[in-house]
């Protein structure tokens, strides 16, 4: 069994910090949908809609029968360890930091046979469960895991390179004050992070609930202001170094639906002051954070490893009754991909949530179903302890999402009306 990880000791400040490195990252075109269903926490494989054979690895015609026609399909993650071998050299300078490593050949229930990365837990000749899961190069790769969920098992140091678990690292939330900053501090606690940075834009401001959080000796209040440059520079510099996980909570959300469009308007007041937050905040704390994250994205145990950035759907697809604020997370989803390529060379993970309304101060009059931001927050975290990149939350959010893959026209026409 996998022995629980121990909460690291304050770091030898003259100790050699090892710097970023990565697995190989070549991929043809057809195995990022791999990648795709890995980033949100999918198991997919391709299937010919011939003959029916799951394809693997990913391919452009089918292995039995030369059909060109594979669609890509959930499959059965069932299969048998049937070989085993721990590495112990390398070639790889990102496999050689980190050895011993476990690999094996799974025989999957579903057809193939496979070559993964192997859990600790798991044993020769035994029955496993594969999942695709991003490595540090953010491409897809299969992990055999034990059958059923073992204790301790996400502090095994393969998992502990694959997902982004907070348990053990320093979180800043970058707004502490809203409902969302206040429920993502209770689930990070929860989670077993060793300290919670909560940020605060309105110290002339008194909530009760952030009163009482702050008693919790995990918990350290700092002044931070997204829209204030000198502000994200001062905390930066104090602790830019120590953050390990980056939760963006601030966000920008004024008047009810049907009084934020575009034409109804006088003024671009509304659209400027949304993205003075949801923009240009996330731009000046990636700037001011991004550099000491990637420096540490390989220290140890507690390294550095993920951005999270709470979005909506509707960076997806506007919501014309609230347009400028659509217009606002639009161009974040932006900003946020271009982040994503930029510490993706370190390793670090993006991670963008895109959930439905959320039962907040500015959505009174949103007609239910809404999200409680508790279950956000809950689902953030899992998202961290499984490494996605992209996770979806609530009723509307998923059904957005697979309308948009059937018919995005519908979608944006349905939205209009």
């Amino acid at each position: 069994m996998t022995e629980p990880l121990v909460k690291p000791k304050k770091k030898n400040p003259v100790e050699r910090t090892r710097l970023a490195t990565l697995p190989p990252a070549a991929r043809s075109r057809a195995a990022l949908g791999l990648t795709r269903a890995a980033a949100e926490g999918r198991f997919e494989m391709q299937v010919c809609a011939e003959c029916a054979t799951v394809q693997y690895p990913p391919r452009e015609v089918c292995g039995q029968c030369l059909s060109e026609h594979l669609n890509w399909k959930s499959v059965d993650d069932r299969g048998e360890l049937i070989a085993i071998t721990t590495l112990r050299h390398s070639n790889d300078l990102y496999f050689r930091e980190r050895l011993p490593w476990q690999v094996g050949t799974v025989k999957m229930v579903a057809g193939p046979v496979v070559v993964a990365h192997v859990h600790e837990d798991c044993a020769a000749n035994s029955a496993v469960r594969l999942a695709l899961k991003l490595d540090r190069s953010g491409q897809a790769v299969l992990h055999a895991l034990p059958e059923k969920d073992t204790p301790n098992m996400n502090d095994a140091p393969q998992m502990r390179e694959s997902t982004c678990d907070p348990k053990f690292r320093r979180v800043l939330i970058s707004d502490g004050k809203s409902a969302m900053g206040l429920a993502l501090a209770k689930a990070m606690l929860d989670a077993g992070a060793n300290t919670v940075f909560l940020g605060d834009p309105t110290s002339w401001k008194r909530v009760a609930a952030f009163d009482k959080l702050t008693a919790d000796p995990r918990v350290q209040v700092v002044e931070l202001d997204v829209t204030d440059t000198d502000s994200v520079k001062r905390l930066a510099a104090s602790i830019g170094g120590k953050i390990e996980i980056m939760l963006n909570t601030a966000a920008y959300l004024r008047g009810n639906p049907g009084e934020g469009g575009i034409l109804g308007r006088k003024d671009v007041i509304l659209a400027r002051d949304a993205m003075e937050v949801n923009v240009l905040g996330l731009m000046r704390l990636a700037q001011a954070f991004g550099p000491g994250m990637c420096f540490r994205a390989a220290d140890g145990s507690n390294n550095a490893v993920a951005w999270v950035n709470v979005l909506s759907i509707h960076a997806l697809v506007a919501l014309p009754a609230r347009g400028a604020w659509s217009a606002s997370m639009a161009a974040a989803l932006s900003t946020a991909q271009t982040l994503r390529t930029e510490l993706r060379g370190a390793g670090v993970r993006v991670m963008n949530v895109f959930p439905g309304p959320i039962d907040e101060e500015w959505e009174q009059l949103t007609p239910p179903p809404k999200l409680a931001p508790s279950a956000v927050a809950k689902a953030i975290v899992k998202g961290l302890q499984d490494g996605l990149e992209d996770v979806y939350v609530g009723e509307i959010a998923e059904e957005i999402r697979e309308r948009l893959r059937d018919n995005h026209k519908a979608v944006e026409r349905e939205l209009g009306q």
